[in-house]
């Protein structure tokens, strides 16, 4: 009886282990860079949010496999530099998509 309850515990270890490797999603290869897309995007924003240049809520950010893209509204073509000037400025970042559109 103790061996099929340590054969069943086991086993449940290993459907565990295998469905929480399909966490990682969005085309990476590994847990160890999802986490540090998100890093990069969670400091970009807060940088964002300290700057008197940025407005970061009309600004997404994304970050797959260290290429930040990103998105929204600006007021002008110097906020929208400084945005990118802010997520090149980040350790990690390997490349930036800037498709913000400034819209007075």
């Amino acid at each position: 009886m103790q061996i099929r309850t340590t054969l069943a515990a086991a086993m449940m270890a290993v459907a565990l282990l295998t469905t929480a490797g399909c966490a990682v999603s969005r085309g990476q290869e590994t847990v160890g860079a999802y986490v540090d897309d998100t890093g990069i995007t969670t400091l970009i924003k807060a940088r964002m949010a300290e700057s008197k240049l940025v407005s970061a809520t009309s600004i997404s950010v994304e970050t797959l496999n260290g290429t930040v893209m990103l998105s929204g509204f600006a007021k002008s073509l110097t906020e929208k530099t400084a945005a990118e000037n802010i997520a090149r400025g980040v350790n990690n970042v390997k490349s930036v998509r800037n498709e913000i559109v400034v819209r007075p």
